[in-house]
């Protein structure tokens, strides 16, 4: 262990427990008036990792030299941030919102529920499980866009509202499992342990599935009486034709197949600015200070995170499968599931038991906390305006998503 590593550690610990109290400097702001600007922004949950990201290139600046600190930076890769950034301000977009709330109502319809309950039960089910076709992001921003108006509302208690918070970030994490290339954990050994689509499907997607299912009908049937009604269309606003709700879907389709060509998918997302620019009338504001917060977020865990690997391997490496489940549940709580299943990856000799616990502990537990699972961060730009002090509280988020880890980690179990 190097006195680098050591300090890369110390810096990631006081990123978690800025992560955790990041709503108390929200809090600090009305009574610190000179320096409320500086407040709110340390309570930003998506600030914390690329603050502490600059922190820790300062520090390597300091002890190793600028250049050592420069090619460590440009050593990490960048392409899930910028992806999480482009395909949330892309499905965000008003003409894919119109095409998916239509598909919603039309099958709300049918169900013989009231609107509001299908349309909960429906984005925290139907979405999440799309995820595994349309990837992760892309599910968590449809899927908290929709849910907003019907719950994240005043007249929702709180404690319901970060038990739908819970029940919606860990079956997107799970709901992700029934392919081999939309969850980001899975992405990360799929080609290294030869997982495809299939064997995805036959060992992780049925239970995923179940537990998804399992969560959202409860977490709908707590809800029920509190749900506010959908929201009326807006009067005085051309509606989306066709041919531009279409346009906009092949461009969210285009940037998930082209999820692992940064330069491909970021060239196509400015051709979308320009098309928006071009259509702005069938637009809404994009999403792009949201989006970018979220990059900010997962770049800064990129970062940090690549410092962790001297501690986090050999614990993983120690572990039994039983053991390597529960250690997984518990370690993605407080690192990024992806990295630790990219650590997996990196031991040899492991078994396919033991892949199989790793993998189930990390997307089980990936709703726990904030930085868990990378679309996290996503669910909660989009939806914090809806909490008291409009942050989210990490406690809250933890208990509100334990009772669906509890749901999904007894599936995997089985």
């Amino acid at each position: 262990m190097s006195d680098m590593q050591l300090t890369g550690a110390i810096v990631f610990a006081l990123a978690l427990l800025h992560t955790f109290s990041a709503k108390r400097f929200e809090r600090l702001a009305p009574r610190f008036p000179r320096h409320a600007g500086l407040l709110h922004l340390l309570g930003e949950v998506e600030v914390v990792f690329g603050f502490w990201a600059f922190v820790l290139m300062l520090l390597m600046a300091l002890f190793e030299g600028g250049a050592a600190a420069t090619a460590y930076a440009e050593s990490r890769h960048y392409a899930e941030p910028l992806f999480v950034f482009v395909v949330m301000v892309t499905a965000a977009s008003r003409p894919v919102l119109d095409a998916v709330r239509a598909l919603l109502q039309l099958v709300a319809r049918i169900v013989p529920l009231r609107a509001e309950v299908a349309l909960a039960w429906l984005g925290l089910a139907v979405v999440p499980l799309a995820g595994s076709l349309i990837t992760e992001p892309a599910a968590m921003t449809l899927a908290a866009l929709m849910l907003a108006p019907l719950v994240f509302h005043r007249g929702m208690l709180e404690w319901l509202k970060y038990m739908a918070l819970g029940v919606l970030f860990v079956n997107v994490s799970i709901g992700g499992t029934l392919s081999s290339f939309a969850a980001p954990p899975v992405l990360m050994v799929a080609n290294n342990w030869g997982w495809d689509s299939a064997y995805m499907l036959q060992h992780f997607g049925w239970r995923a599935a179940l537990a998804v299912l399992i969560n959202a009908t409860g977490a709908t049937v707590l809800l029920s009486k509190h749900l506010a009604p959908p929201p009326a269309e807006e009067d005085g606003r051309p509606p989306v034709p066709l041919a531009v709700r279409a346009i906009h879907l092949a461009f969210l389709a285009a940037v998930v197949l082209l999820a692992h060509h940064p330069v491909l998918f970021l060239g196509l997302f400015l051709l979308f600015l320009g098309y928006t620019q071009a259509y702005h009338r069938y637009q809404d504001a994009l999403i792009l200070r949201e989006g970018l917060l979220v990059g900010f977020f997962l770049a800064g865990l990129v970062v940090l995170g690549g410092m962790q690997q001297w501690w986090l391997q050999p614990l993983v490496s120690s572990l039994g499968p039983t053991a390597l489940f529960f250690g997984a549940l518990g370690l993605t709580a407080i690192t990024d599931n992806a990295a630790l299943t990219y650590l997996g990856s990196l031991i040899a000799g492991l078994s396919g038991h033991a892949k199989y616990m790793l993998m189930a502990g990390a997307v089980a537990g990936g709703g726990l906390t904030v930085i868990a699972n990378a679309p996290n961060p996503a669910g909660v730009a989009l939806l914090r305006n809806g909490f008291s002090d409009a942050s989210i509280g990490a406690v809250g988020l933890f208990l509100g998503a334990l009772a669906p880890t509890i749901v999904a980690a007894a599936l995997f179990l089985i």
